[in-house]
């Protein structure tokens, strides 16, 4: 890891989210950019009805201007890298943008529309394996590998077979990441750890460029923490939450390390497992619930938890997720 690059790209990432809310927060509310609360959720939720969303533009220009600034710095450091990762790098972060423009239809239909809801599920779910086709296509065109590298256990080649997986573990996680948005500084909170984490693994593996797009999620995710953390003054919508589910699956794979995103993403996985539970349990048992309300977040939340507290276990879980992957990766490759 380059420790220049990594702190140009987190301080640059940071002071770029941080003071966009300045600007961008009094632009959503000019223009009535308000999130619509669903009326099955929390009934304390209703107080954030009008709450500005589509906020994740704030971090999505921060990461866009933290790499304007260290591409170029990191070719004056000498910086040398092949052509492959230097495709992973612009593609990820093109599949991350991707990702975020379908959120960004996503949130303004459902403003202009009055709903919380903007796109048919159908809708996202084409647009989104599209988007991780295309991702897949131009890596494995530049020479990627479709074999799967296992901390300790060695490389599982799985030829042809690896791309639909691959495209169904990033539609999965981008999903999970967007399940995971519900609460005050939640999503970032959790990514801000995931994030770090890859960047980390990245560092480890000499993945300079890599490094530090993961270092800019990361000090993004806190600079939106600034105007996010509860009580929140601005929501990211499907905007920023398909974005980051984008970024965190460029950086697993751009490390070929897919694998870790089972240990990384586990409060997502588990977000999204809730929802799967609770509408099968459901519909098998004729309206019973397994949860008080999903995603889980929300059970904790209906069981007497704070949105702090829930900001604060769920972070620490990630963590300690986070320490464990990056030591697979330090002593397991």
């Amino acid at each position: 890891m380059n420790l220049t690059l990594s702190i140009v790209a987190a301080v640059v990432a940071f002071g770029v989210t941080a003071l966009m809310g300045k600007v961008l927060i009094p632009v959503l509310h000019r223009l009535k950019f308000g999130q619509t609360i669903r009326e099955i959720g929390p009934k304390w939720h209703m107080s954030k009805q009008g709450t500005p969303t589509m906020g994740g533009l704030m971090f999505i220009i921060g990461i866009c201007a933290s790499m304007c600034v260290c591409i170029p710095l990191a070719h004056s450091l000498e910086v040398s890298e092949t052509l492959l990762l230097t495709v992973k790098l612009f593609a990820g972060l093109g599949m991350a943008l991707a990702f975020g423009a379908i959120g960004f239809m996503d949130d303004f239909i459902g403003i202009v529309k009055k709903r919380n809801l903007g796109l048919t599920e159908r809708q996202k779910l084409i647009l989104q394996f599209a988007v991780a086709a295309a991702y897949l296509a131009s890596v494995g065109m530049a020479g990627g590998s479709t074999a799967v590298q296992f901390p300790f256990l060695g490389r599982l080649e799985l030829s042809f077979a690896y791309y639909p997986l691959a495209a169904i573990l990033i539609v999965g996680l981008v999903n999970a990441v967007n399940f995971t948005d519900g609460i005050d500084g939640l999503n970032s909170t959790v990514t801000f750890f995931v994030a770090l984490g890859l960047s980390f693994c990245a560092g480890l593996l000499g993945m300079v460029n890599l490094s530090a797009l993961g270092v800019a999620a990361a000090a993004a995710c806190l600079g939106f923490l600034v105007w996010n953390f509860h009580p929140a003054k601005v929501f990211m919508g499907d905007t920023g939450s398909l974005f980051l589910g984008g970024m965190v699956a460029a950086l697993a794979f751009g490390i070929d390390l897919p694998v870790l995103l089972l240990p990384f993403g586990v409060i997502y996985w588990v977000e999204i497992l809730s929802v799967v539970l609770q509408v099968t349990y459901f519909k098998r048992t004729g309206g019973k619930r397994l949860f008080k309300m999903s995603p889980i977040h929300h059970h904790f939340e209906m069981s007497g938890w704070s949105e702090v507290k829930i900001c604060a276990v769920f972070g620490l879980v990630t963590f300690l997720f986070a320490v464990l992957g990056v030591l697979c990766v330090a002593f397991g490759l």
